[in-house]
């Protein structure tokens, strides 16, 4: 009987192009998934890879198998969540993922409350910018920034939240350099590597040619508290931060839409519906705040 463990390893080897991307995807060592794969390639009689300088390649017998193993892989999913979600314990594992922004600035509170309310379950947050594979039941619960409707998965069902928008802002102090004709003109911060939009170029203060780069958002709020320039936030970054405010003369722009998603039979569990519906109502109370309503002052 082929054991479905060893199929596991062929996939991530056949997905990955390589042992290590195999070993890397299963927190494994190479030697494991060299290991596995050699046991599914005895039980069947027949190489699955053929080893080449670029990585590993399928070899006939391997493509037949691939995907067989896709249908076996897509059927355990399938049972998985069948089972899962005639589950209607409260006590469990409860995995969350979201921008870590959304939890280190506007949810924590939220999710404290929570966990006061529901003390036996387990709740583990996924901070990440990644998509998370629901499907794949990576996480029983996503919060995701969608700009267009139309791009949400079809077998994932959402929540639909509040609109999110963001601005342009800079420390008071800096500002009050600017006011006083103490600096010229004020560097970006860039958290992009695509740059600045031309949406946030609007404002009164003149850009310096000489940026400040981060790929990390606290790095850069940080940043922008020490004066060292404005840079693009969320409202509910920006407008809650007592060292910020917004540039003068700059607009807002809507990020896209919160959503609360889940999958298929998990949304179902008990867990899962104590946690959407609770948060759904925080979001709704965060509504103002994270469409940038009512504006600050501006110093």
């Amino acid at each position: 009987m082929i054991d479905w463990d060893d199929v596991r390893y062929f996939l991530a080897a056949a997905r990955g192009g390589s042992v290590r991307a195999a070993a890397k995807q299963l927190a494994v060592s190479h030697v494991t998934v060299l290991r596995r794969i050699g046991q599914l390639e005895a039980r069947l009689g027949a190489r699955m890879f053929e080893k080449l300088p670029a990585g590993y390649r399928l070899t006939s017998a391997g493509e037949e198998v691939l995907d067989l193993a896709i249908q076996m892989e897509a059927t355990s999913f399938s049972l998985e969540t069948r089972v899962l979600g005639r589950d209607q314990k409260v006590r469990g594992l409860l995995r969350v993922t979201l921008a870590p922004l959304l939890a280190t600035h506007l949810l924590m509170p939220d999710f404290a409350e929570f966990a006061r309310l529901h003390p036996e379950i387990e709740m583990e947050m996924m901070p990440s910018g990644e998509l998370v594979n629901l499907t794949n039941r990576d996480a029983d619960v996503a919060m995701r920034v969608v700009y267009d409707r139309a791009t949400l998965p079809l077998n994932l069902h959402g929540v639909k939240g509040p609109d999110l928008f963001g601005g342009v802002y800079l420390s008071q102090s800096l500002l009050d350099d600017w006011r006083a004709g103490r600096t010229d003109a004020v560097r970006w911060i860039v958290a992009s590597e695509q740059g600045v939009a031309d949406w946030a170029r609007e404002g009164e203060i003149r850009a310096a040619e000489v940026p400040f780069r981060t790929l990390d958002g606290e790095t850069m709020i940080a940043a922008a508290r020490e004066g060292m320039g404005m840079t693009v936030l969320p409202c509910f970054v920006g407008d809650a931060d007592p060292l910020l405010v917004r540039v003068p003369g700059s607009g807002l722009h809507q990020h896209g839409t919160l959503w609360l998603l889940t999958q298929g039979e998990t949304r179902k569990t008990k867990r899962v519906r104590l946690f959407t519906d609770f948060l759904s109502g925080r979001l709704a109370g965060h509504a103002s705040l994270l469409a940038g309503l009512p504006a600050r002052a501006t110093g």
